[in-house]
């Protein structure tokens, strides 16, 4: 299915929030998430269910100042 990830087009095959980040290398690395502008805490990951076009942000912790 063609979703949008971090503002660029991506065709992934899973169907949940949590199996994307997966098929996508991002694994148990600790992340915030977001989906079409809804922040998704990591537990609930499973349960959010991607859609046809629907847009995901992954952010990453940075170290720094």
């Amino acid at each position: 299915m063609q979703i949008v990830v971090n503002g660029e087009p991506r065709d992934v095959a899973a169907t949940t929030l949590a199996a994307m980040l997966d098929e996508l290398g991002y694994g148990g690395a600790r992340l915030a998430t977001a989906l079409d502008g809804d922040f998704v805490p990591a537990g609930r990951r499973d349960a959010a269910r991607l859609a046809e076009g629907c847009a995901v942000e992954i952010l990453a912790p940075r170290q720094g100042g």
